[in-house]
């Protein structure tokens, strides 16, 4: 008897943790999901502060409604990025004739890192900088590199995070069909 009574103990604390962990991880799976759910749908994108990489601020994209805009938070230092950088400038050549617009957001603490890495990887695309250091964290950014997509009325309809080869179709689609989109 007297071996039961530390046992029901833990068996208690162990429950109560189990819990707490539990409400824990359905609070941040909401907290995720309302992220995800404020950006993605009927949500214009956040304002972003961005300048070239010569220090001349970017264009806006409240400026840039009509068009489809891929934006893509990127660094020099994550491979994934450099495997997506063939595929958006293949983008941009096939769709910049019916209003597709590729801006390469780049997060590189050194900016001659970014320099260094488009050196080697020419691009036919925008590239530009955050200048405030919050665009990223506004857009709620989770992974390298990270794409939203912003149909014709300024709105995020989609978020991919992540770059694997065999989702290029689909991002294609989904770009060819916003671009075909009404306003």
């Amino acid at each position: 008897m007297a071996c039961s009574r530390p046992l029901n103990i833990i068996y208690k604390m162990i429950k109560q943790i189990s819990l707490l962990i539990s409400v824990s991880l359905i609070f941040f799976l909401s907290m995720v999901t309302s992220v995800r759910a404020h950006l993605e749908g009927n949500t214009p994108p956040p304002h972003c502060e961005l300048a070239s990489l010569d220090g001349k601020p970017a264009e806006d994209w409240k400026t840039m409604k009509g068009e489809v805009i891929y934006i893509d938070f990127w660094a020099s230092w994550c491979p994934p990025c450099a495997k997506s950088f063939p595929f958006m400038s293949q983008l941009m050549q096939e769709f910049k004739d019916k209003g597709l617009k590729v801006i390469g957001i780049n997060l590189d603490e050194n900016l001659e890192d970014a320099k260094k890495f488009l050196a080697k990887r020419p691009v036919n695309f925008s590239i530009v900088v955050d200048t405030s250091k919050r665009c990223a964290q506004d857009f709620n950014v989770m992974a390298m590199p990270s794409t939203y997509i912003i149909d014709k009325r300024g709105l995020v309809r989609h978020i991919h995070r992540g770059f694997r080869a065999g989702e290029t179709e689909e991002l294609r689609g989904l770009i060819e069909a916003l671009l075909q989109e009404e306003l």
